[in-house]
């Protein structure tokens, strides 16, 4: 009888764990020299100087409608790449 609770006890709270777990998503912001920026789910490695990727947290803090260094590009893009003199270059 206790092995059936202790199991049951320990299945409840892995699957607890796993679903708090799948919930959690990974987000950057990431931007070139240019100023441009865009939104990334995955940290690529770029070979592009002067890239720098940033914590989605980064992208909540800035003013992005009177920030004169920075600029938001909204373009979806689903496939790997970064912004070179206002276009996109896939790699």
């Amino acid at each position: 009888m206790r092995t059936i609770v202790l199991t049951t006890v320990i299945a409840a709270l892995s699957a607890g764990t796993l679903a708090f777990s799948a919930g959690t998503a990974n987000a950057y912001t990431v931007c070139n020299r240019a100023g441009d920026c865009w939104h990334s789910n995955a940290r690529y490695k770029y070979r592009e100087p002067g890239i720098v990727v940033h914590p989605d947290s980064w992208y909540k803090k800035r003013d992005w409608d009177h920030d004169k260094k920075y600029h938001w590009r909204a373009e979806e893009h689903h496939d790997r790449g970064y912004y070179r003199g206002g276009a996109w270059v896939h790699f």
